[in-house]
């Protein structure tokens, strides 16, 4: 446990809890276009990427509220999500290398793959829906990001039509700035840590110790704090 991450996470926490106070409200604006419903896991097979900050909190999530057999599966399962997630990648970097794709063209395909997300147990619910990621919880409603549009496949929302729409950009980049405050209350030596994006899937398997988050220590002293 590295105590500097709880100020930070108070702070992330209090932006979930504006990210779901939107989505309540264009859900009760727009009952009949929102469809989400209790074991619908469309949203669990979409392929994105976490911020430092929420790649940090989940994985502290994971540690204090799953154990056992079911931890060792959710790890099984991430071990193989991330390596699909990697080849995936990987074919679309090699694509825009190759002049083949548009970096345009490989983005909106890769949004189109589908991964389980291997928190996804099988009785289709979340194993740990209260600590989901912030673009969970804004699935199902408009967002837009690089000023284009998105919904979920689902809803009812139509096209061509105007809608409260969530602007994503503005949301990764209150995601990034606190990811920078968590560069800086560790003092760590990994300066372009809070850049840092990884899958879900790596979130879970990394072992975020003092040695990957840059965090000096001393020996005798214990980890460096910092000067009053």
């Amino acid at each position: 446990m590295i105590p500097e991450l709880d100020a930070v996470f108070k702070k992330y926490e209090a932006l979930v809890k504006q990210v779901d106070g939107v989505f309540e409200s264009v859900r009760q604006q727009y009952s009949d276009c929102v469809n989400c419903k209790l074991e619908c896991s469309d949203c669990c097979h979409a392929l994105f990427d976490l911020s430092l900050v929420e790649a940090l909190y989940i994985n502290r999530r994971f540690l204090e509220n799953v154990a056992g057999e079911r931890k060792n599966e959710i790890l099984d399962d991430a071990n193989k999500a991330d390596r699909k997630a990697f080849r995936m990648k990987r074919k679309a970097f090699k694509a825009v290398d190759a002049g083949e794709k548009s970096e345009e063209q490989v983005l909106l395909e890769m949004a189109a793959e589908r991964i389980r997300c291997p928190l996804l147990n099988k009785e289709n619910r979340c194993d740990l829906y209260e600590s989901r990621p912030v673009t969970c919880r804004l699935y199902g409603i408009p967002t837009a990001i690089a000023g284009r549009g998105h919904t979920c496949g689902l809803s009812a929302f139509k096209e061509g039509e105007s809608y409260p729409t969530v602007n994503l950009d503005s949301v990764q980049a209150k995601l990034h700035e606190l990811s920078q405050e968590i560069v800086a209350a560790l003092r760590s030596t990994h300066v372009k840590m809070g850049d840092l994006l990884m899958p879900l899937s790596m979130a879970l398997l990394t072992v975020f110790d003092e040695s990957y988050l840059g965090i000096k220590t001393d020996k005798k002293k214990g980890p460096e704090k910092k000067q009053e």
